[in-house]
């Protein structure tokens, strides 16, 4: 499977919009690169909610 479907999946999974038809697709194979891009996209949402915020206080903390 490509990246950029995995990249889809990821995105899908998150939100909670996945197919049934998509999710059984994905769960054939390894699950080390889904769950690689599991953590990377976490990580980056972690850190655009801490921009956010920071932004959001005018930079304080």
């Amino acid at each position: 499977m490509k990246w950029k479907h995995r990249m889809q999946g990821v995105l899908a999974a998150m939100f909670g919009v996945q197919s049934e038809h998509n999710r059984q697709a994905q769960f054939s194979g390894s699950p080390w690169p889904w769950m690689a891009l599991g953590v990377v996209f976490i990580l980056l949402l972690v850190l655009a909610l801490v921009g956010v915020v920071k932004l959001v206080l005018g930079g304080e903390g």
